[in-house]
């Protein structure tokens, strides 16, 4: 079973949560939601490594988050 990394950035401007994985190619989704989107990601990950020829039945998905935000003293 492989394991893959999917990374979860906040971004400011447009108020979403945005998963993308240099190890899946093409997986860029968004959400308000980081549940939802990790939902989302749940789903799209096993078509998209299939689509790039993967033969796995098994994966493992590792979620690593990351927000930053200015706080005004």
């Amino acid at each position: 079973m492989s394991e893959y990394i999917v990374k979860f950035d906040w971004d400011n401007e447009a108020d979403v949560w945005v998963a993308s994985s240099e190890d899946i190619p093409g997986l860029v989704l968004e959400s308000g939601s980081i549940d939802a989107l990790i939902e989302r990601v749940r789903f799209a990950a096993p078509e998209l490594l299939a689509l790039n020829g993967a033969k796995e039945n098994n994966l493992s998905l590792c979620f690593k988050s990351e927000r930053h935000e200015r706080v005004a003293v």
